[in-house]
């Protein structure tokens, strides 16, 4: 009987450790496989048609051959997963190689012109910007800085030569003449470089580097409609006063455009925009001296200068006037006391007693005056217009003298001071024009019945 109740509480300790879980019609022993399944969750996925089949519990087995035949069951699923991906690696691979040959291709040239991208770190912008704004460099190397689709189309539609053009994206590229780019070096950089080295309010993203143009090399637009007027910009210092003479001249259609060397440089970035592309639409010769300007007007010419106080305090006049003591320039008020000494060089210099004497044995030049609006431009004209500062020098003074010249001057209301030197040059050059147009429609309808009388 003691026998017989142990072997009971044995086969009772038994079934109580083998515990059968039925689920979805699958047994499972939950003892044995209880901890693995907490280790790595592990899904089993068996065909539809032994759904309803129920396992037997599988047979105990050594520990050692248990783990042996989990591994081999594991190994080939592996060995799939490696596959799929190396092969997923591969297309990805190949379709990345693909994509950089066509970015190499394509994306590289607009048009079949090619151009060449700005690495992290590329300093050609900023080292090429910041000494083309330098008029050392300007003069020295002969390059000058342009920015803007409109300023650099004008350039090269007038033949002007390129050497850099740096933009921000293809289409601001696509923009410009690409036939004329055939032998510049493009280079495509960011936008953020562009914005930090312009100097305007809203860049267009496009700035270029070109030689230095010569006027007798440029292709000038249409100059049929040119007047013979030229204007001639006496110690203009101020970068928009010098931009908008130029301006003023291309509008009026003068001829040329002569500058001497107290101006400033006509290549500076504050004079290319206020010119609005002007320096490309007709010949602009810069740091000439008095005899350089003369050997650029045409024979004969008749040279004006504008006189912006011509009408000083009447008492002042008639005291000079019975003084007749007019021994220096600055006597009149309307032109610079000395000459210009950029011009001039001095070995020795020991005070201005020196220079007091020179002006004093200066000869002021007699020169008449006359309104804007009379009767002034009767032949090949060139006008002087002076800086706001120094006013006329004696040298243009003598020139409007030499060629019968006047004094032309603008009557404004009173207690005003005088008009801003680049207003002044834009009313006198288009009333120059009016009578430029108004003398050569006289003198061809005058033309005109001589030649029926000579044909009759």
């Amino acid at each position: 009987m003691a026998a017989y109740m142990r072997s009971v509480i044995c086969l009772f300790s038994i079934e109580r450790n083998v515990f059968l879980t039925q689920r979805s019609g699958v047994l499972v022993e939950s003892k044995r496989y209880v901890r693995g399944l907490r280790r790595k969750p592990v899904r089993v996925l068996f065909p539809e048609n032994e759904t309803g089949k129920v396992l037997k519990p599988p047979q105990s087995e050594p520990p050692e051959q248990n783990v042996r035949r989990l591994k081999e069951a594991k190994a080939p699923s592996t060995r799939e997963h490696l596959d799929e991906t190396d092969s997923v690696k591969t297309r990805s691979n190949v379709q990345s190689s693909v994509k950089h040959a066509h970015v190499g291709v394509t994306k590289d040239q607009v048009d079949g012109l090619r151009f060449e991208r700005a690495f992290p770190g590329d300093k050609r912008l900023a080292r090429l910007v910041s000494v083309a704004r330098s008029r050392t460099f300007r003069e020295h190397q002969g390059k000058i800085l342009l920015e803007g689709r409109r300023l650099i189309c004008d350039a090269l539609d007038a033949g002007a030569n390129p050497q850099t053009v740096f933009f921000s994206t293809v289409d601001r590229l696509r923009e410009l003449p690409l036939d004329k780019l055939r032998r510049a070096s493009l280079v495509k950089v960011k936008f953020e470089d562009i914005k930090t080295w312009s100097e305007l309010v809203a860049p267009q993203g496009v700035i270029a580097i070109f030689s230095r143009p010569d006027p007798s090399r440029m292709n000038f637009a249409d100059r049929s409609h040119s007047v013979p007027l030229s204007l001639i910009c006496d110690n203009i210092r101020d970068p928009g006063n010098l931009g908008t003479m130029l301006r003023c001249a291309a509008a009026a259609g003068c001829h040329n455009i002569l500058l001497t060397k107290g101006c400033v440089d006509v290549w500076e970035p504050k004079v290319l925009r206020a010119a609005m592309g002007a320096h490309f639409r007709l010949p602009i010769h810069s740091s000439l001296t008095w005899d350089d300007i003369e050997s650029h007007l045409p024979k004969p010419v008749t040279v004006h200068v504008a006189d912006g106080s011509c009408e000083p305090d009447r008492s002042r006049e008639t005291e000079v006037n019975a003084s007749h003591n007019l021994s220096k320039a600055g006597d009149y008020g309307w032109v610079s006391s000395r000459p210009n000494r950029r011009n001039t060089r001095y070995e020795e210099y020991d005070s201005d007693s020196d220079a007091d004497s020179d002006d004093e044995r200066l000869s002021l030049p007699r020169v008449d005056t006359k309104l804007y609006h009379d009767s002034w431009a009767r032949s090949p004209t060139a006008l002087v217009i002076g800086g706001e500062t120094h006013g006329l020098s004696v040298e243009s003074v003598q020139l409007a003298e030499k060629t019968d010249g006047h004094r032309l001057f603008i009557p404004v209301a009173p207690e005003v001071d005088s008009l801003n030197s680049a207003m002044a040059a834009s009313i006198l050059l288009f009333e120059g024009r009016k009578q430029l147009l108004q003398l050569l429609q006289t003198s061809g309808k005058k033309r005109q019945p001589k030649a029926e009388r000579h044909v009759s």
